[in-house]
């Protein structure tokens, strides 16, 4: 059983939890990505079982008539044992999703498997016209080379400021730096990307910069956060734009709830009063 301080950001050990806060969310205006947590398998049956776990996720999703889709990590899906094996799973998360008109979104984990995700993406997102995105992160130094290699296919891109501490060989380390980065990113992409732009930031600032490229180039676009950050400007922005949460769920929750609360000073606090019970 999940305790109630790490119930914030994680919906649930079921999938049946994840649909039933999916179906809440819908109720107030904002969409769900919904992540079957697991990560890094070194052999491919756990893998195998995931893309299964997300098919059948996909039909659930269809059959409440949920506004939901789904998110995909490729070493959950079988990466670390072998690309071929990651190719074959996420194509048939992939196909079963775009047969029931479901979106996959395909996270980015560590610096170390972006061509590898970025060639899957391209690959699955042109065979089926779209109904497929991907994840960038601005601390890259790579990512602008990225943006214009994505800039023409069907598909979503989701802009992050990034994680996973990369060297600083390959990465913009100072937080000033990194957020240059994003707000360059960003208009790039609201400036050459036709088929919407997801804006993955909790972050006042940027989430107005978006609301203006938005006026100024016409992109479409959506705001995406993460279950338990800001749950409350979720909701109120979603007056305004098209919203999602990002709610992962599943037995694997413990290692990403301590992820979630380690990296902000606000998950922190949070945290820390409710075991004080203030």
């Amino acid at each position: 059983m999940i305790p109630p301080l790490a119930r914030r950001f994680v919906a649930g050990e079921t999938a049946a939890e994840a649909l039933d806060h999916a179906e809440t969310l819908n109720d107030r205006g904002v969409g769900a990505i919904l992540n079957h947590l697991g990560e890094h398998y070194e052999t491919r049956d756990p893998a195998d079982a995931d893309a299964e776990a997300y098919q059948r996720l996909v039909d659930d999703i269809v059959q409440m008539g949920l506004d939901a889709c789904v998110s995909v990590k490729p070493s959950q899906l079988g990466l670390s044992v072998g690309e071929d094996v990651f190719r074959e799973n996420l194509s048939r998360v992939v196909d079963h999703a775009a047969e029931r008109d479901v979106f996959v979104w395909l996270d980015m984990e560590d610096h170390t498997t972006t061509d590898a995700t970025l060639d899957a993406f391209e690959a699955e997102t042109t065979a089926h016209g779209g109904g497929v995105g991907v994840c960038l992160q601005s601390n890259l130094r790579r990512t602008h080379d990225d943006l214009e290699r994505l800039a023409d296919l069907p598909g979503k891109v989701r802009l992050v400021k990034g994680a996973y501490d990369p060297p600083a060989t390959v990465a913009y380390r100072g937080k000033g730096h990194v957020d240059a980065r994003f707000r360059d990113d960003l208009r790039y992409m609201f400036a050459n990307f036709d088929d919407g732009i997801a804006v993955g930031s909790h972050d006042p600032e940027m989430i107005s910069l978006a609301h203006s490229l938005h006026e100024e180039f016409g992109t479409p676009y959506e705001i995406q956060m993460l279950m338990g950050v800001r749950p409350d400007a979720q909701f109120e922005l979603a007056d305004e734009c098209e919203v999602w949460q990002y709610v992962p769920y599943g037995e694997r929750w413990l290692s990403y709830f301590y992820r979630r609360v380690s990296e902000r000073k606000e998950n922190a606090l949070f945290a820390a009063r409710a075991l004080l019970g203030i």
